[in-house]
C-alpha cells in the first residue's frame, strides 16, 4: 500500500501531468499500490472506489510485514507531535497496527492516535482562513476511513468538534506509563468536549466518570508540567460535581474540598502561556462553587437570611432581622439557583445583605438586599453584562459609615478572562472605582472583609 503525503495531490487517468484528473487527495489518504508506469505508481482508491495514477513523489510505499512494524512506530513517533501532519500521522498509526504482532502491541499507538486525533479536533474547532479551513475538513474525511469519531455541537455561536476518545480508552484498557495515561485521561476529560444538551443527571455521571478517569494517572511518574494539567482539570471537575451535589440534596462539602485543594496543589512557575489560560479557567469554575466547602454558619449582623422549600424545585429566600422573623420576613425571594445560605453577610448599619446564589455550576451571581426610599428590595448583579457562561461576582467587604460595599469578579468573554475588583454604590449599585487588583484601591485595603481574604480564589 502506500500513503498519500501531500496535500491536494492529483489522482489522474494516465500516467502524465496533462492527463484528466480523476480526484484530488490528501495527507494520509491509503492507496493500494497495483504498479508502476514511468514515474507514477498505478494505484486504487478504495475510499472513493476510483483507479488511477499519482506521481511517486506525492505518496510513500509502505509494507505491513510484521518485520517492518518498527520502521512504521517510528514514523508514527515522529508524526504524534508534528502539527498539521495529524491526518498523515493516523494513517502511519493504522498501518502500524496492522502489520504489528498481537502479542508486541502496547499502549502507545493508540496513545499517539488519540493524541493526534484530539489535536485535529482543536484545529477544527478553531477560526480558520478558507485555505486552512478547506484542508482541515479534509483532513478529517481521511481521519474517518479509518475509523476516527468526531463528534459536534454547537456552543457560543460555534460549532465544537471533539474527538469521541475511542484510542484514549484503548490506551487506558492497555499496560501504559504514567504519561500516556495522563495524556488519555485529559484527553477524554476536556470541559468543552461536554455535550452542552446532556440533562443534569447525565451530566453528573458524566463529571463522576471524568473524575475516576483524572484519579487513574500516577503522579510520581510525571513531570511537574503533567502534574499541573491533571491538578487544573481536576479542579474544575471537582467543582462541577459539587454544584452537582448541591442540587441533588446531598452534601457538596468534600468534593468543593477537593477542588480547591487540585488548584492549591497546582505550580505556577512550572505554567507554559497556554497552561497559565487553563490555570485561570479552573480558577474561575472553582470559584463559582467554593461556597459549596463552606458549613452553614450564622455571621453576625443585624439582618439574616433563612432558606425555605417553595414550589416543586424551588428554594424560597426570606430576609430577617430581630423583629421579622420566618413568619413575617422583610423579604420573600425565590429562584430554582442554588442558594449558598453560608455567604450570608449583613453591613453593620443592617440596611443591606449579600448573597452568593448560582444557577449554573459555571455561573454565581450576588443578591444585594437592601432598604430603599418604598421598601425592602434585592437586586441582582450578574458577573457580566453580557452573555457568558463562565464567572462568578463576590463580596468582599462592606465599607462602614457609607452606602459602598466592595465586589470582586472573573469572566471569560468572547475567549478573554477578565478579573475585577469594585467599589458599588449600594442605592445603584453602580461601578464608584474599578481595579484589576484589590490593593490599587484605597477602601480594598482598609476595609475587605477578612474571610472573603482568606477563601477566595480570586485573590491567588
Amino acid at each position: 500500500m502506500a500513503l498519500v503525503t501531500q496535500n491536494q495531490a492529483a489522482l489522474r487517468a494516465a500516467p502524465r501531468d496533462s492527463a484528466p484528473q480523476q480526484a484530488v487527495l490528501w495527507q494520509g489518504d491509503a492507496l493500494e499500490v497495483r504498479g508502476q508506469r514511468m514515474d507514477y505508481l498505478k494505484v486504487y482508491d478504495h475510499r472513493r472506489e476510483r483507479a488511477g495514477y499519482i506521481k511517486a513523489t506525492q505518496v510513500r510505499e509502505i509494507s505491513l510485514d510484521p518485520a517492518q512494524s518498527a520502521e512504521l512506530l517510528s514514523v508514527v513517533r515522529f508524526l504524534r507531535d508534528t502539527p498539521g501532519a495529524e491526518a498523515l500521522g493516523i494513517g502511519y498509526a493504522a498501518a502500524y497496527l496492522q502489520a504489528v504482532p498481537a502479542a508486541a502491541l502496547t499502549a502507545e499507538p493508540f496513545d499517539a492516535l488519540g493524541s493526534m486525533a484530539d489535536r485535529l479536533a482543536r484545529r477544527a474547532s478553531a477560526q480558520q482562513s478558507p485555505v486552512n479551513e478547506t484542508i482541515v475538513s479534509a483532513h478529517l474525511e481521511v481521519a474517518a476511513q479509518y475509523g476516527i469519531v468526531m463528534r459536534s455541537f454547537e456552543r457560543d455561536g460555534a460549532m465544537q468538534i471533539c474527538y469521541d476518545g475511542e484510542m484514549f480508552r484503548r490506551a487506558l484498557a492497555l499496560p501504559a506509563d504514567a504519561a500516556q495515561s495522563a495524556r488519555a485521561a485529559l484527553g477524554l476529560t476536556r470541559h468543552e468536549c461536554v455535550d452542552p444538551n446532556l440533562g443534569p443527571t447525565d451530566r453528573y455521571q458524566l463529571n463522576l466518570w471524568r473524575a475516576q478517569v483524572l484519579d487513574r494517572p500516577p503522579l510520581a511518574g510525571l513531570t511537574e508540567q503533567q502534574r499541573n494539567r491533571l491538578r487544573i482539570r481536576r479542579a474544575g471537575v471537582w467543582s462541577a460535581i459539587a454544584f452537582a451535589q448541591a442540587r441533588r440534596g446531598a452534601s457538596p462539602h468534600a468534593a468543593a474540598e477537593r477542588a480547591l485543594e487540585e488548584l492549591a496543589a497546582v505550580d505556577k512557575t512550572e505554567l507554559s502561556d497556554q497552561d497559565g489560560i487553563d490555570y485561570t479557567d479552573a480558577a474561575v469554575r472553582v470559584g463559582s462553587s467554593r461556597w459549596a466547602a463552606e458549613p452553614v454558619v450564622k455571621r453576625p449582623g443585624r439582618l439574616w437570611a433563612q432558606t425555605v422549600s417553595g414550589a416543586p424545585g424551588e428554594i424560597c429566600v426570606l430576609l430577617e432581622d430581630a423583629r421579622h422573623d420566618i413568619r413575617n420576613p422583610l423579604l420573600r425571594r425565590c429562584t430554582f439557583a442554588t442558594v449558598w445560605a453560608a455567604s450570608a453577610s449583613s453591613n453593620a448599619a443592617g440596611t443591606a445583605l449579600a448573597l452568593a446564589v448560582q444557577p449554573l455550576e459555571t455561573w454565581r451571581e450576588l443578591w444585594v438586599f437592601h432598604q430603599s426610599v418604598t421598601g425592602w428590595k434585592v437586586d441582582v448583579l450578574p458577573p457580566g453584562a453580557s452573555v457568558v457562561d463562565l464567572g462568578y461576582i463576590e463580596l468582599a467587604g462592606w465599607v462602614p459609615g457609607s452606602d459602598r460595599l466592595l465586589t470582586a469578579l472573573e469572566i471569560k468573554a468572547d475567549g478573554q478572562f477578565r478579573r475585577r475588583f469594585a467599589v458599588l454604590s449600594l442605592d445603584t449599585l453602580a461601578v464608584q472605582k474599578q481595579a484589576s487588583r484589590p490593593d490599587l484601591l484605597v477602601l480594598f485595603r482598609r476595609w475587605q472583609d477578612a474571610q472573603w481574604k482568606r477563601d477566595t480564589v480570586a485573590v491567588r
